[in-house]
């Protein structure tokens, strides 16, 4: 271990700063009297005091920059703070807030945190990888800011994203935050805005591509192998031609996930069964319409198929439950550009020729729910409204408890607000959404608006990965978490319950899902651990608590 910084340099460490809470014989002993007041306090007095200073900021903008500045200043403290007021920060630390964060991070930016690894540089990596702050890194979240939450390309403004994310890992999951490590690859923007900025602190540049694009991404993952070969990676908010392609070349080689891909899927289908069994129906009958193809509805369909099958489905029978839409209406095979993950779930005309259209040679969403006669709408789209009065009213004359899932991130771009789906399904409709919501009233229920958001699962999922030192991520594994996030609220949907826990209730679901996960890991053959392990013994022996440690 490197000796331990005093004075000042001991100061400006978040992850070892205590503030007012240095003890007077650790003042003396790390050079640090004189530096700070002379009076004492406990990391409950700092609490308060901080929680009093957040109160007074009257922006959410303004409390997020707030919450960054004390992480960046001590660790300990920032998350004894979200951790008891977790309900009301979550929103401020990640979405939706983190999304206006994003557009103005040149604007914000305060100090650094994480690593920047820029095209310019690609002949440094490994040295700007021995740069890292941590000692031991154990979670990396990576992206390369395409596909910003529902924004779009943010350039180097994306790094709000795994910063908030990596968050999230310690406040829900317990990791400790000294071994996580936020990355930017800054491959450029096509952000004209960006561009145009003169106060624009990334690489003022068009996004690079094709060979010159993956090679760069390469040299990246090959270094964290050299580097942190034991780390778990998550890819986060890539672009819809890259996101796939990436987990695919690399997810037999490193220990990774896409979060957009599998961590939304699992979410979402536990929300779905949630529903389900709230609505009297079962799984294995529903089906699907997804608006919004690209990698979160592909993803969350690919997930979906699976779980029919493990009802007795067959591939091909599931493939037929789901009617995707996306910005040229249905899925179909007669559109070119399709993606490959797309093609799957692409109909043929011959199956849509006795379809009725509303309009000529045009499969929109009305058509797809006309038609199809869907059970379950679900829109990872970012189109705002889209989930009109029109679309809510078929799916409410079509089911007795349509369960309608409008994700999209930020709130600005949820395909339709909770208030409005139950008012037009006269309070029949099962809801979930993207971003935070208030509870509905109406018609004498109290309706609770389950937030799906993928924060029920990679906490969770990382956590039972470290555990056990699993050296891959499979799909069962997220099957799992799945499966557990869906009978997590056993009244769900009842008299205006929930269909997932309250987010002051992910910290406990996140255990139970590490230990599911770790178990499943081992039971695959992707742990050092046997099936004797005592896997929650082995979680609850790592979990961090925000502490003041001894820095001895």
């Amino acid at each position: 271990m490197k000796q331990r910084p005093h004075g000042q340099q001991l100061l400006e460490l978040p992850q070892f700063n205590k503030g007012t809470a240095f003890s007077h014989e650790e003042r003396v002993k790390y050079g640090l009297l004189g530096l700070l007041p002379p009076h004492e306090e406990t990391l409950h007095q700092q609490e308060k005091r901080a929680y009093r200073a957040y109160l007074q900021k009257d922006t959410d903008i303004g409390r997020h920059i707030f919450l960054r500045q004390l992480q960046d200043y001590n660790e300990t403290l920032f998350y004894q703070l979200i951790s008891d007021h977790v309900e009301e920060m979550t929103p401020i630390i990640y979405t939706p807030t983190v999304g206006e964060a994003c557009q103005r991070f040149s604007e914000i930016y305060r100090k650094p945190r994480g690593l920047f690894i820029s095209y310019p540089e690609r002949d440094y990596i490994d040295q700007i990888l021995q740069n890292a702050t941590p000692e031991q890194v154990d979670v990396i979240v990576m992206t390369d800011s395409e596909a910003i939450l529902g924004i779009g390309d943010q350039g180097a403004g994306g790094m709000g994203i795994p910063i908030g994310k990596l968050s999230l890992y310690t406040a829900n999951g317990g990791i400790d935050p000294k071994v996580c490590l936020p990355i930017l690859l800054d491959v450029g923007t096509n952000n004209k805005e960006l561009l145009d900025d003169p106060f624009y602190i990334g690489w003022a540049h068009q996004r690079i591509s094709g060979d010159e694009y993956y090679s760069f991404v390469d040299k990246v993952m090959q270094a964290i192998k050299r580097q942190f070969p034991k780390a778990l990676v998550q890819f986060e908010d890539f672009g819809r031609t890259h996101a796939n392609v990436l987990l695919e070349r690399y997810r037999n080689e490193l220990c990774c996930f896409n979060d957009d891909i599998q961590g939304t899927a699992a979410v979402t289908m536990g929300t779905v069964m949630a529903g389900v069994r709230a609505a009297g129906g079962k799984f294995a009958n529903q089906k699907f319409c997804i608006v919004g193809a690209g990698t979160a509805g592909c993803g969350i369909a690919d997930q979906l198929v699976r779980g029919l099958m493990r009802e007795g489905l067959s591939e091909e029978e599931a493939k037929s439950r789901f009617f995707l839409v996306d910005r040229d209406g249905l899925l179909r095979e007669d559109i070119d550009d399709l993606t490959e993950q797309q093609k799957y779930f692409a109909r043929s005309t011959e199956e849509l020729g006795t379809w009725q259209l509303s309009r000529y040679s045009y499969f929109g969403l009305v058509d797809v729910i006309r038609n199809a006669r869907p059970n379950i709408l679900i829109g990872v789209s970012g189109q705002t409204g889209i989930f009109s009065e029109k679309v809510v009213r078929m799916m409410s004359e079509l089911n007795r408890r349509p369960i309608i899932l409008p994700l999209s991130n930020p709130t600005i771009r949820a395909e339709a607000f909770p208030e409005d789906i139950l008012r037009w399904s006269d309070g029949r409709a099962l809801v979930a959404t993207g971003s935070p919501f208030e509870p509905v009233y109406y018609d004498g229920v109290n309706h609770q608006i389950a937030q799906c958001n993928n924060s029920y699962a990679f906490p969770g999922m990382g956590l039972g990965v470290l555990a056990v030192k699993a050296t891959r991520i499979s799909d069962e594994m997220f099957m799992t978490a799945a499966q557990i996030i869906g009978k997590s609220v056993p009244k769900a949907g009842q008299n205006g319950t929930s269909l997932l826990p309250p987010v002051n209730g992910i910290r406990a679901l996140s255990m139970r899902i590490a230990v599911a996960v770790g178990k499943t890991a081992i039971k695959e053959g992707l742990s050092e651990f046997d099936k004797k392990t005592d896997v929650k013994k082995l979680i609850e022996n790592m979990v961090w608590s925000p502490v003041y440690a001894n820095l001895d």
